[in-house]
């Protein structure tokens, strides 16, 4: 139909020639970052679930009274070295991954490969001076809490490595290739929980050590862990070093590239993913840097009791949202190399396309996650934590579902702007909402405790989003009117799974009530699964009765329809 609808009278009509290749550029593009956003996905949400699940079993090996204070240790030290490790990596996967897309799509590979290796270099020296200022600077980033500092130190060995295992991600994600950094991410989390739970297990149950020693060594895990996620890397550059050779001897050879200007491309392109990658990081340590000193100084709570509590919001909440906002990352590293490329080849319309299919794609993932985890906070934080401060702990993980959402957005559209070179303007914006969630910081928290903490977090990332979207749409063009009219059908859709997993927690609770304890961790990871699958297959037929899913995924899940015998 489409071919005899070209042709009339043997002359072709130019512009639905056009039209029909943009429409398959389009779809390409769409079947591309799926499949990208699936594997990182995959990888991603797997080892966020691993990374969440270890704190049951963690959490049992340090008992009840020692739980809560080491949970605060071991947050406080990684919200240091997250931090840490972002500037050691200082942006240059994501940077080596956007300039690798530029070459290859200039038919450039060789000069891409040289990127890479030049990168290394970069990334092995970055490693090997952040360890050294990890460790050394330790003892003056305690907040006051010396036992922070072994934690800190053990955390440096993982900052030597990770530099060069994230570039190598970057370099595949480059070639639009997303298998080996999800399953590598997948390994990497695997191994660092195998050896934090049997470590803090022999530490404290078998020798009867000290708890300050079994954190340290929880958190040095991450170094076990980055170890076996390199290998899994290097397995697979082996494995495609052929085809990457292939490449190289196909490639134009029409740019010749200086080494000094390739160190220079690398490093203008990752500074600026040095601040937008710590984000939410940077987010964090405000949070740890100023929740003690605004609470010591305007209530009379203890120094173990805000320890706790602190430990509630920026530990565990945090744990479990970071699930959801993974699903952001997914989409955002998947953009950065397509976006990139569309915009080499000047091809507006793809640019455009992609910009609103991220968009859709992003609310049609995180806005039914996001509010499916706050409707099933109570039985999923006490699956988790068990009873202790049980309410209030389960209205902070209510509220870090849905502060999950401009964060996951945030993330998002900072990629979106640095596929298009707009990064100058994406720190500005990132920076004009840091100020923001200063300058509310303290009047929240004083206000709201714990929950002002997480509310000045999305006042911060709100308006970031604002900024960053609005220029996006001034400069490139967002199909509005389909992002609109998604968004609306996104948010009611997911509105009513909110509303039915409630309803599904409530009635789930007084059943088990009347036999039992409804409030038990078996019970509650009951509730939590039942009402999860009920929820998620209430949103499942609601997009697929209605077409959304249709638009946001492609005209395959016609399948799942067919299997499932929904009616159109």
């Amino acid at each position: 139909m489409l071919k005899a609808g070209l042709i009339l009278n043997n002359d072709f009509d130019e512009d639905a020639v056009l039209a029909a290749k943009q429409a398959t550029a389009s779809e390409h593009g769409r079947a591309q970052m799926l499949k990208g956003s699936a594997w990182m996905t995959i990888g991603s949400i797997l080892s966020r679930i691993l990374g969440a699940l270890y704190i049951i079993p963690w959490r049992l090996i340090f008992g009840a009274s020692l739980f809560p204070i080491a949970n605060s240790l071991y947050t406080q030290g990684y919200n240091i070295y997250s931090f840490v490790l972002i500037v050691a990596i200082a942006g240059i996967p994501s940077a080596i991954a956007k300039q690798v897309a530029h070459y290859n799509a200039l038919n450039e590979y060789q000069i891409g490969v040289k990127l890479y290796q030049r990168g290394l270099m970069l990334a092995v020296g970055m490693g090997i001076i952040s360890a050294l200022i990890l460790w050394l600077g330790a003892p003056f980033l305690t907040n006051g809490d010396a036992n922070v500092i072994p934690v800190i130190r053990s955390l440096a060995w993982a900052v030597l490595i990770i530099p060069t295992m994230s570039l190598t991600r970057g370099f595949f994600q480059g070639y639009e290739d997303m298998a080996p950094s999800a399953l590598s991410q997948f390994v990497e989390q695997l191994a660092r929980v195998i050896y934090m739970l049997l470590s803090a297990f022999v530490i404290l149950r078998v020798f009867n050590g000290s708890w300050v020693t079994a954190v340290a060594q929880s958190t040095f895990a991450a170094f076990i862990g980055a170890i076996f996620g390199l290998l899994v890397l290097g397995w697979y550059y082996w494995r495609r070093h052929d085809y990457y050779q292939q490449l190289i001897a196909q490639s134009s050879n029409k740019l010749s590239v200086p080494t000094r200007q390739l160190y220079r491309e690398i490093i203008m392109q990752a500074a600026p993913f040095v601040i937008l990658g710590a984000g939410v990081t940077i987010f964090s340590l405000i949070d740890q840097f100023t929740f003690f000193p605004i609470m010591q100084a305007t209530t009379k709570i203890s120094m173990q009791a805000l320890q706790v509590n602190y430990a509630i919001f920026a530990g565990n909440a945090n744990k479990l949202t970071m699930i959801v906002i993974s699903l952001a990352s997914s989409i955002a590293i998947t953009m950065v190399p397509m976006l990139s490329a569309a915009f080499t080849r000047k091809n507006g319309q793809e640019v455009r396309y992609q910009f609103s299919n991220a968009l859709i794609l992003f609310e049609f993932v995180m806005l039914p996650a996001a509010l499916g985890m706050a409707a099933v906070a109570g039985p999923l934080n006490r699956t988790f934590y068990g009873t202790s401060n049980m309410n209030f702990s389960s209205n902070i993980l209510s509220f870090s579902a849905l502060q999950a959402i401009p964060v996951g957005l945030f993330v998002v559209a900072a990629a979106l702007m640095q596929g298009v070179s707009q990064n100058k303007k994406a720190v500005k914006f990132f920076v004009i909402g840091t100020v923001v969630k200063l300058l509310t910081q303290y009047p929240l928290v004083v206000w709201m405790g714990a929950f002002g903490t997480l509310l000045s977090t999305i006042l911060g990332f709100s308006l970031a989003n604002y900024l960053i979207l609005r220029v996006l749409s001034r400069q490139f063009g967002i199909e509005t009117g389909r992002v609109v009219q998604k968004t609306a059908e996104i948010l009611l859709f997911s509105l009513v799974m909110y509303v039915v997993s409630l309803v599904g927690v409530y009635a789930l609770n007084f059943l088990i009530g009347l036999v039992g304890n409804p409030f038990g961790s078996l019970a509650s990871f009951f509730v939590t699964v039942v009402v999860a699958c009920m929820g998620g297959m209430v949103y499942i037929y609601l997009t697929l009765k209605t077409h959304v899913a249709d638009e946001v995924l492609g005209q395959k899940v016609q399948r799942l329809r067919d299997g499932l015998h929904i009616k159109s």
